[in-house]
């Protein structure tokens, strides 16, 4: 006798959609999308990891390595779409907007357009392209599009991940305490989906934040330029909210053997990417040449992803989300940012700042931005 059996899963117990590539949360006009509904579950079990970083820092990059690729694939078929090489030899962004991508491990991925971007500026400007009325100049258009998406990123994220490739721009942590203080309050409970309770009533939601400095050369994984790096990030950010201390630790990877764990006495959420694709470098064997560092890359990604916290030790809201409620969730932020009267007079003091004569900072990729 032929047996058949049904393949009609309950919703809850259907094996969750792969995703292939990322796909638009916000897009390049600044507006929500819906497709990622799709994706998503009524479970609670769940992790959102953000990043942020200055044009051609590797953000994409990093986010496919974190979520579904591995260094030796062909950057062509990461989930998150790299700089081509047209495109960095006209100095111009690949990311727009936010993309969103989840693992069927349920973390989700949010990758986003540079902040602070020249590329977007020159863009601007010569399309002549037509701003709100709120936005007088397109400098200032481009910083506060640079400040919504990370005050947004503040708000529904557990982990954000800022990567530089270079240590390091003040201007970047000027720019974070900014968004820090801009960031939307967290919402009461009675405006969040019905749940568990998260988060005391009352009390305001920050994110763990991970300085990933990419690219990083020989001399920077030295232990006392290690020490000294940690030292200058502690102090940038000692009146920060933001979680920097204690959600990871770059001594858990074996590759500092002789170092104790009391050595970094000021140790901040910090990891270093040596570059991934160079055995020699001017025909010098490079960083990755010594048999003790040829895997780096390998274990500070399997270092980062291993040290991601406990999405239930840190809920976003006064209510555990399910990854559905998270998506409403974030859409009600998302507007919310757009809308916010605090953004708005920022802008506004920045506009009128911006008519007197400035001092242009050009940072150190070259990036016009009044200080």
């Amino acid at each position: 006798m032929h047996v058949t059996y049904s393949c009609d899963w309950p919703d809850q117990a259907r094996p969750p959609e792969k995703m292939k590539h990322s796909i638009k949360l916000v897009d390049d006009q600044m507006n929500w999308c819906e497709s990622a509904m799709e994706y998503l579950r009524d479970q609670t079990d769940m992790l959102v990891v953000g990043v942020i970083g200055l044009q051609g820092t590797g953000k994409s990059t990093i986010m496919s390595l974190l979520s579904a690729n591995a260094p030796e694939e062909d950057q062509r078929g990461y989930v998150f779409r790299a700089q081509t090489q047209e495109i960095k030899e006209r100095g111009g962004n690949q990311s727009t907007g936010i993309d969103f991508y989840i693992t069927q491990e349920r973390v989700i991925f949010l990758d986003t357009q540079p902040i602070l971007s020249p590329s977007i500026l020159d863009h601007l400007i010569n399309n002549d392209r037509k701003l709100a009325p709120e936005y007088k100049l397109p400098h200032t258009y481009v910083e506060m599009q640079s400040l919504q998406i990370t005050a947004f990123l503040f708000t529904v994220c557990h982990v954000v991940i800022v990567i530089q490739d270079w240590f390091t721009d003040i201007n970047l942590y000027r720019f974070l305490q900014t968004a820090e203080m801009l960031k939307p309050s967290t919402p009461s409970a009675s405006h969040d989906s019905t749940g568990s309770s998260g988060t005391e009533e009352g009390s305001e939601y920050y994110p763990h934040i991970v300085f990933l400095q990419n690219k990083s050369i020989r001399d920077e994984f030295c232990p006392r330029n290690l020490k000294n790096m940690h030292m200058a990030v502690d102090k940038l950010m000692a009146h920060s909210h933001l979680k920097y201390k204690g959600t990871l630790s770059m001594l858990d990877c074996n590759i500092f053997p002789g170092l104790d764990r009391d050595y970094l006495e000021t140790e901040v959420n910090m990891f270093l990417l040596p570059r991934a694709n160079q055995s020699r470098v001017r025909g010098r064997p490079s960083l990755l040449s010594p048999p003790g560092l040829q895997r780096t890359p390998h274990l500070l990604l399997s270092g980062l992803q291993a040290s991601q916290p406990n999405p239930v030790h840190v809920p976003l809201s006064h209510t555990i989300l399910t990854e559905k409620n998270w998506f409403h969730y974030a859409a009600r932020i998302w507007d919310g940012v757009k809308k916010s009267s605090a953004l708005s007079e920022y802008s506004r003091l920045q506009a009128k700042q911006h008519c007197q004569p400035v001092v242009m900072n050009t940072g150190g990729n070259g990036c016009p931005f009044p200080t």
